[in-house]
């Protein structure tokens, strides 16, 4: 398997394009670019069931984000609050993000 470069980072607010909570957002807490996949704070979420244990003595029922995969987010731009695309560009000698709708640096 082989990693794949992510358009979005921890950290980036998103939208979500498609399943069960298309069109919601949230911020990314973990990116795993091993998988190509990011897990997104409010997203996704199962349920677990785990029996008593020394960390979890009444055991019960969790509740827990799971991955999805990074083509099926969009990155929010910070400076026009909008859904967008991102172009890289060098700027003072650093790989920059910018905004395709308004041409902001996002990093």
């Amino acid at each position: 398997m082989s990693i794949v470069k992510l358009h979005v980072k921890k950290g980036d607010t998103v939208q979500i394009l498609a399943g069960k909570d298309k069109g919601k957002q949230g911020k990314i807490i973990t990116a795993l670019p091993n998988a190509g996949k990011v897990i997104v704070e409010g997203i996704n979420k199962v349920k677990r069931h785990s029996k008593p244990s020394i960390k979890v003595p009444q055991g019960g029922i969790t509740s827990k984000e799971m991955p999805l995969n990074s083509c099926k987010v969009q990155l929010i731009c910070p400076a026009c609050n909008k859904p967008t695309r991102i172009a890289h560009k060098i700027i003072n000698g650093k790989n920059a993000r910018i905004c395709k709708k308004c041409g902001e640096s996002i990093d």
